[in-house]
């Protein structure tokens, strides 16, 4: 009996059906491999840059959240130091990366500051990163050369009020962690004290101790040796909570200005172009990565907290923190160095 092509090629298949189904099945079976391809992620060693010079609260959360997110991600994670122009050569140039492992210590500096005291950024801090996760937050201590006649932040505040313009305080620039909180002290509590910056809160610190400034809001972990030795006094604490390490300092806010916060604070960011997938598990990874047991240890030695959040969360936290921050800056009229 002659086959009638007219019928159904499903009943009666042609080799160009056949071939289609061969290629469709084919491809079916790679469509796993390829899957698996795109979620090997990372394929090769991350740079974690950070854009301050070694030392500090910054080396300490980067090299924590490294450590621990070698161990996770099963390739080596390593820190690379790149300072400059208040973080922005850094900033710059991981906003530009396209390699798919080169992530960056976002900074309450180059997040919330520096979009509003430069006339033009070379990187847009809304756009150009996808905030990951919001790492650890260390407090602001306020301090004051053991000479100045207060022993607490509200015999500071009535002092500065009776000698208006005669107090100093340093900090490590114009636009610092440390320049935004003694600026926020000082719109908080309404006095007026003479802003000296330098270029890193190295030889801010040395001025400090020599009496050549009178006060200085510094991050925790560069203080608390100061304050042990007596060569500083501690009058107050940016935190909301009186820190473990400093039991009898009490807070600003516990000092008559409710509400009242100062920290630093530190988070991961990628590129915008990582894409989703990856992103979603770099957040997961790092938001356990503080919180592992030997990260802990070093964080709170120096009075940092781990946080780990969610990128929803890091990036509802930058919001809310350049809304602050804006208004801060712009009464006192920063500019940067």
């Amino acid at each position: 009996m002659p086959i009638d092509h007219t019928l159904s090629p499903i009943l009666y298949p042609t080799r160009r059906h056949l071939l289609g189904a061969s290629g469709a099945l084919a491809l079916g079976g790679l469509l796993p491999g390829l899957a698996s391809a795109q979620a090997a992620w990372p394929a090769k060693s991350i740079r974690f840059v950070v854009p301050f010079a070694p030392g500090g609260s910054s080396e300490i959360v980067a090299r924590s959240t490294a450590v621990e997110l070698s161990k996770t991600l099963g390739q080596s994670v390593y820190v690379d130091n790149k300072p400059g122009a208040a973080g922005n050569i850094a900033m710059s140039e991981v906003a530009r990366a396209d390699d798919q492992h080169t992530l960056i210590l976002g900074h309450i500096g180059t997040l919330a500051v520096n979009p509003f005291i430069f006339d033009k950024l070379p990187y847009d801090a809304a756009k150009d990163f996808k905030p990951v996760s919001l790492l650890a937050k260390v407090p602001s201590l306020y301090v004051v050369h053991p000479d100045v006649p207060a022993k607490n932040l509200k015999e500071f505040i009535a002092y500065a009020k009776k000698n208006p313009a005669k107090l100093s305080y340093g900090s490590a620039g114009n636009g610092s962690a440390g320049h935004l909180a003694f600026e926020y002290l000082k719109m908080t509590s309404e006095i007026f004290m003479l802003h000296v910056p330098y270029r890193g809160t190295g030889p801010m610190t040395t001025d400090l101790m020599s009496g050549r400034l009178d006060a200085a809001a510094v991050g925790a972990a560069a203080m608390l040796p100061l304050i042990k030795s007596g060569k500083v006094r501690c009058i107050a604490t940016g935190s909301i909570q009186r820190l473990p390490q400093l039991p009898d300092v009490p807070t600003v806010a516990e000092q008559g200005f409710p509400g009242f916060e100062m920290t630093q604070w530190y988070g991961l960011l990628a590129p915008s172009t990582l894409p989703k997938e990856h992103l979603d598990k770099l957040a997961i990874e790092a938001a356990k990565a503080v919180k592992a047991p030997d990260s802990l240890k070093r964080l709170n030695a120096d009075a940092a907290e781990a946080i780990g959040s969610t990128p929803a969360e890091f990036a509802k936290f930058i919001a809310s923190e350049q809304a602050r921050w804006q208004k801060v800056l712009l009464r006192a009229k920063v500019k940067p160095d």
